[in-house]
């Protein structure tokens, strides 16, 4: 009896971890889906002017992109939002989560500024707010502000057709 209590606990053990290591996190769910944006104020990233983001999706369909200059996901998807940043029925918004002011400058200076807004979060506030997990994590707001989609983890062509562009195809027909 006393060899048989470790492993069955083992195998709990393993089964809990087999799972949790096979599971999505992109998947995650969110309990933003289908609401306002949440009614959450911050800082113009060049300015440092205060900005409530109920003000920013004012009639306009919206992507909202947290990321960092530190993220080597946020850098591996770049070219994508810039891609992204040429539809022009959509605005971009960025938030730069738990970065420093130089390091972002310089990141978007080398790397091309795709955003038409940016909202400093130094001390990740922001992302607590929304529920972020890591970085790059990406919204889909439409003209009322509510939120119709979020992604977690890297937008490439496939994640965009799949999953961004029906919402916007649904929205246009």
């Amino acid at each position: 009896m006393k060899k048989i209590i470790p492993l069955f606990l083992f195998i709990i053990v393993v089964g809990f971890l087999f799972f949790s290591l096979s599971s999505n996190p992109s998947k995650l769910p969110s309990p933003l889906l289908g609401k306002s944006f949440p009614s959450i104020e911050g800082k113009d990233f060049y300015s440092d002017k205060s900005i409530k983001f109920a003000s920013l999706f004012d009639n306009k369909m919206s992507i909202v992109n947290v990321w960092a200059s530190w993220c080597l996901t946020c850098r591996k998807e770049h070219q994508m939002i810039m891609n992204i940043a040429k539809n022009t029925d959509l605005q971009l918004i960025g938030i730069n989560y738990k970065d420093t002011q130089k390091d972002g400058a310089k990141y978007l200076e080398i790397m091309g500024n795709p955003f038409d807004k940016i909202i400093f979060d130094p001390d990740g506030k922001i992302g607590m707010d929304l529920g972020v997990y890591a970085t790059p994590e990406t919204f889909l707001i439409d003209k009322d502000g509510v939120i119709l989609y979020k992604h977690i983890g890297e937008i490439n062509q496939k994640v965009w057709e799949e999953n961004f562009e029906i919402y916007l195809n649904k929205i246009e027909s």
